[in-house]
């Protein structure tokens, strides 16, 4: 018999398992495109624990944003977009054809957008009252010019 049992431990096997499945599953589609994690931490001078940064993984040549947090003493100085900066040219080095990402309605759409991030999708009432957009931003691709004759 089949069992179902609802988990809400910080700890299980769960992800390990779907992991290994969905690896097994999606690895003949996205090839040498597989999961690879990317972490990008912010220390302040002096201290050992990261203050913010951005947690994100490159999967299926795509470069997925999953969280992103500066502390307010370290937003409006530039250290956003250097952060970006330095994920988008990883992303880009592993193969990743563009990013995408999801913010809510009060955080920082304004400043993907300025990045050149777009939207694809809006998820209303998440939370009630507000908006998810979902936006994305396909990578510049450098292309070679033919030789001069």
């Amino acid at each position: 018999m089949t069992r179902i049992i609802l988990s809400e431990a910080d700890e299980t096997p769960l992800p390990a398992v779907l992991s290994k499945g969905f690896e097994a599953f999606n690895g003949p589609f996205v090839g040498e495109h597989g999961y690879k994690p990317l972490r990008l931490m912010v220390f302040r001078d002096g201290e050992d624990a990261p203050a913010g940064g951005i947690h994100a993984h490159c999967y299926a040549a795509w470069l997925h944003v999953l969280m992103v947090f500066l502390p307010e003493d370290l937003r409006r100085g530039g250290l956003g977009t250097r952060l970006f900066d330095r994920i988008e040219a990883e992303a880009m080095a592993r193969g990743c054809v563009g990013a995408y990402l999801d913010t809510l309605s009060w955080q920082a759409r304004p400043f993907y957008e300025k990045r050149g991030y777009t939207l694809f999708g809006t998820l209303p009432d998440s939370p009630p009252g507000h908006s998810r957009y979902f936006m994305m931003k396909r990578f510049a691709r450098e292309t070679k010019e033919p030789p001069h004759v």
